[in-house]
């Protein structure tokens, strides 16, 4: 609305009946558009908060799954073979990247085991990072959401309250009548910005914990896995040696 439109509106006279609708339907175009965006980037935000909740538990319970098994008491070989016929997460996909790395390897009558721990090393890193990529994709857009949303909602209410000025000065009236209806859009807009932001914030900060704590349990499996490697290496090596 322009000034002249709220200060003759029925808002002006009846500030007592505003509710929700009638500051969304009675705000300025722009405090409207504030608003939608709020709002589509709050549902945006859930979305993105039930998915990541729910990767987060899946790639949880298969890293359980997954560290019973290796821990059972079972050949490497058996649990790759096992483990490699389906999609892997986690530390199983820290395990099938390094055991096929190691297989070209051993495998090889001709090849060399120099450097071959290094080759792990790094076959591991570059696995732990692919998986955290996955689990932290869209999480960027929480941290976003929530740091800009409050600033938005602000020029929202900027916008407003110079709307609701202007029209004191339409009206030459100077009633809590005629500035309530653009003071309280002004305010929707600012309780919408913090709608939006808080859920987000909160949010990003648990699931960016649960990535940590789960980088945190691949980077302590991959140490061991190496460790588990380095000792087959020695013993592959010293038996090649024997037998020349």
């Amino acid at each position: 609305m322009n000034p002249a439109e709220i200060a003759t509106s029925p808002l002006a006279g009846q500030a007592a009946e505003i509710t929700i609708w009638t500051m969304f339907w009675g705000a300025h175009i722009v405090v409207k558009a504030v608003m939608i965006g709020l709002l589509a980037a709050s549902v945006w935000c859930w979305a993105i908060i039930v998915d990541k909740t729910l990767l987060l538990r899946r790639a949880r319970r298969a890293m359980d799954r997954f560290d019973e098994n290796f821990w059972s008491g079972n050949s490497l070989d058996e649990l790759y073979n096992k483990v490699s016929e389906r999609p892997t997460t986690g530390t199983a996909s820290l395990f099938v990247a390094a055991m096929r790395e190691w297989k070209r390897s051993v495998q090889n009558p001709g090849s060399s085991f120099m450097g071959l721990q290094t080759r792990l090393d790094k076959v591991l890193d570059v696995s732990i990072g692919r998986e955290i990529e996955k689990l932290e994709s869209n999480l960027l857009v929480l941290a976003t959401v929530a740091s800009a949303s409050p600033f938005i909602g602000l020029f929202g209410t900027v916008w407003g309250i110079m709307t609701a000025f202007r029209s004191i000065a339409a009206s030459k009236n100077t009633s809590l009548a005629v500035v309530a209806p653009g003071i309280a859009e002004a305010l929707f807009a600012t309780a919408i910005g913090l709608f939006a932001a808080i859920p987000a914030l909160i949010a990003y900060n648990k699931l960016q914990s649960d990535v940590v704590k789960s980088q945190g349990r691949m980077e302590t499996f991959a140490d061991e896995f190496s460790a588990i490697l380095s000792r087959q290496i020695d013993q592959t090596a010293g038996g090649r040696d024997r037998a020349a």
